[in-house]
């Protein structure tokens, strides 16, 4: 299977609102999830048998803001200061992570901010698609965890959530 082949599967599969498609053969195998399935699941919206290259993308300006995201260790010992009644939102895919839809415009959420299921928490760019990811708990935001147009890895922490 070539690249084109790849990008029209991945077109055909967006066009159809497909929340997922494997294919295998002999010596090659291909799973597609579309940000549907990211709604039922935590996995990868694209999987592939070879890990792709990386690819240098322009990162956006970090967003003005007075708070600054902590570090995990920081992180642990506030979230065991407040009972640890905490519900932690991590990421679903490797890509990097962007508070806001674009450098001159406002973060998706802060610290404080009272959100529901579906209220968008960030953005996170991997294979030059971005991936918009939603709150499927509802809540108020304790913590950022992770700092803007920065890489992030597959269930890493990303924000720290009191429920409601």
């Amino acid at each position: 299977m070539d690249f084109k082949e790849i990008q029209e599967l991945i077109r055909m599969v967006n066009k159809n609102n497909i929340a997922e498609l494997t294919i295998e053969n002999q010596d090659f195998r291909i799973k597609i999830k579309t940000a549907l399935a990211a709604t039922y699941s935590t996995q990868a919206p694209v999987v592939m048998q070879q890990m792709p290259q990386q690819i240098a993308m322009p990162q956006m300006q970090q967003a003005a803001t007075s708070e600054k995201p902590q570090t995990t260790q920081e992180s642990a010992k506030s979230e065991e200061a407040s009972g640890g009644n905490t519900i932690t939102i991590k990421s679903p895919i490797v890509g990097t992570f962007y508070r806001s839809p674009g450098p001159d415009k406002d973060v998706f959420v802060k610290v404080g901010d009272e959100i529901g299921v579906g209220t968008k928490l960030c953005i996170i760019e991997a294979m030059k698609l971005f991936n918009e990811i939603e709150s499927e708990h509802s809540g108020r935001i304790v913590k950022i965890l992770v700092d803007d147009a920065s890489p992030v890895e597959y269930d890493q922490p990303l924000f720290l959530i009191e429920p409601k």
